[in-house]
């Protein structure tokens, strides 16, 4: 019998146990080439070198710079005081001038009280005056005549009783005394009008129409607004740098905000230390033409000092918050510098000199990871 074909249900196990081969080899090979590559980016990874960071340097030479010392302080009126009554009695008028708010100038009436009984003691005491003048004519009259009288007795050595002196010296001595007291009579008279010993503005009034008063008794609050001072505190350090003598010296002034006010002049500064701050303290006058100021403000003083030499000046964001500044080396590498800062001024220091002959490259704005000896790309940019 002829033999029979081999049927396809036989064939299929063959071809599927072959494709399961050829897939497993294909998986192989994407993974043998997935971990090849894998394995040359690690390496690259591993080779390359992270570039130097880019760091923004200023370049400053050597030079000679005025020293400038800015302060704050509080603006106060030259006179600032309490108006008081000098005598005792009933208000019976109260001026424009004596409300709070209001201006005056000196010599403006601010209140009146009640006169009679001044008036009364300034007529007594003329009446007591032109009596002790009475007494005082006898006594000159009487130490006349006893003169007289004693020549023509030739008496040799007259006493002074008989000459009658001691009673023409106690008539004069009450002559004088009755001629202090019309005085003061009249001195309390006319400080029933009490007026502004200088010009300001009133600030707080205590007294009202129609109060009565004893003398002492607070009227009012006068705060001066044509002259002003300023106690300028400096350190020891800073008063060094200064010009000496100081006295008659002109400073600027200026407000928070830096807009220029004018000028002020120092009376006089040094001397002693503050007993609770240790500083030295500068006291400046300011009239109202020398500067558009007001009472109670507080200003930026500035000075101009002396001359100093060998100095750097840089922006103030070179200095980092630990007070040290970085310089750029020749070879690019950072070096730390912890400077002595000698004054600061429009957003600048100046610093002494390091040693060297310069110029010198300045980290413009240090950076906190910044390390000694880290090399870094320098990118040179305006100061």
């Amino acid at each position: 019998m002829p033999k029979s074909e081999p049927s396809s249900d036989q064939e299929r196990p063959k071809w599927r146990w072959l494709w399961i081969v050829l897939s497993i080899g294909a998986l192989l090979g994407v993974l043998t080439f997935l971990w090849d590559v894998e394995d040359e980016a690690d390496v690259e990874t591993r080779v390359a070198q992270p570039l130097p960071p880019v760091v923004s340097v200023i370049e400053v030479n050597r030079s000679d710079a005025q020293a400038t010392i800015s302060v704050f302080a509080e603006l106060k009126p030259r006179w600032d005081a309490q108006i008081r009554a000098a005598v005792s009695g009933s208000i019976d008028e109260v001026f424009d001038a004596a409300l709070s708010g209001n201006r005056g100038t000196a010599g403006t009436p601010l209140f009146a009280i009640q006169r009679v009984q001044y008036e009364t003691a300034v007529a007594e005491a003329e009446a007591a005056l032109e009596q002790a003048r009475l007494t005082h004519l006898r006594a000159e009259n009487d130490a006349a005549i006893a003169k007289r009288q004693l020549q023509r007795a030739s008496v040799e050595e007259p006493t002074e009783l008989a000459l009658k002196l001691p009673q023409l010296r106690i008539a004069a001595r009450n002559l004088s005394a009755a001629e202090t007291r019309l005085e003061a009579a009249r001195r309390q008279l006319a400080d029933t009008e009490v007026v502004a010993p200088f010009s300001g503005f009133v600030t707080e009034r205590m007294a009202s129409l129609g109060q009565t008063v004893t003398a002492g008794e607070a009227l009012l609050h006068l705060s001066d607004d044509q002259h002003f001072e300023l106690v300028a505190s400096l350190s020891q350090a800073e008063w060094s740098m200064l010009q000496q003598p100081v006295a008659g010296s002109a400073v600027k002034l200026y407000h928070r905000n830096g807009n220029e006010l004018g000028t002020g002049r120092i009376r006089q500064g040094g001397g002693f230390l503050d007993p609770d701050t240790r500083q030295v303290n500068v006291f400046i006058d300011v009239s109202e033409g020398e500067a558009a100021v007001l009472s109670g403000d507080f200003l930026q003083v500035r000075f101009a000092g002396r001359i100093l030499e060998n100095t750097l000046t840089l922006p103030d964001g070179a200095l980092t918050r630990s007070g040290q500044v970085w310089f750029v080396g020749n070879d690019d590498t950072l070096e730390r510098h912890q400077p002595q800062v000698l004054f600061r001024s429009d957003n600048a220091i100046t610093i002494a000199s390091p040693k060297g002959a310069g110029p010198w490259r300045v980290a413009k704005t240090p950076l906190a990871s910044f390390l000694p000896g880290q090399r870094v790309t320098p990118q040179a940019t305006e100061g």
